[in-house]
């Protein structure tokens, strides 16, 4: 099955996080040939990157594959925005992770991260790859 990596895995792995740079290298070792960034997660990679390059170079060292995001995952993370916010929540635009969530559970995908709560909360039927 395909796994949508959140980008805080990856990041764990990029900068060696002290607490969960292991668990997420062995997370990507363990599901490497079926990775995948959408483009919410690749504009977060984009971040700290200088050049898109050097955004391909990660992609292909870690074997992350990129997926648009389906029409359905956008319908989804709109619904979950609009309960986010009737639950007091204050941002005022959807948050990321509402995509990435929505997208793992409309393209049935697993999602490998280490922030259950959230996609627990929103997407509970996305299958979740967590600590």
């Amino acid at each position: 099955m395909a796994v949508l990596v959140d980008t805080n895995v990856i990041a764990d792995v990029l900068y060696n996080d002290p607490e969960w740079g292991d668990w997420s290298a062995q997370q990507l070792a363990r599901h490497f040939g079926g990775l995948f960034i959408n483009p919410v997660i690749y504009a977060e990679l984009s971040y700290r990157a200088s050049t898109q390059e050097e955004v391909s170079e990660l992609m292909e060292r870690l074997g992350l594959g990129y997926m648009e995001l389906p029409l359905a995952a956008l319908f989804s993370a709109g619904q979950a925005y609009r309960t986010y916010r009737q639950r007091g929540g204050l941002k005022t635009a959807p948050l990321p992770d509402f995509f990435i969530g929505a997208h793992a559970q409309a393209a049935g995908l697993m999602l490998l991260t280490r922030d259950k709560s959230r996609y627990a909360t929103y997407f509970p039927g996305a299958h979740l790859i967590c600590p």
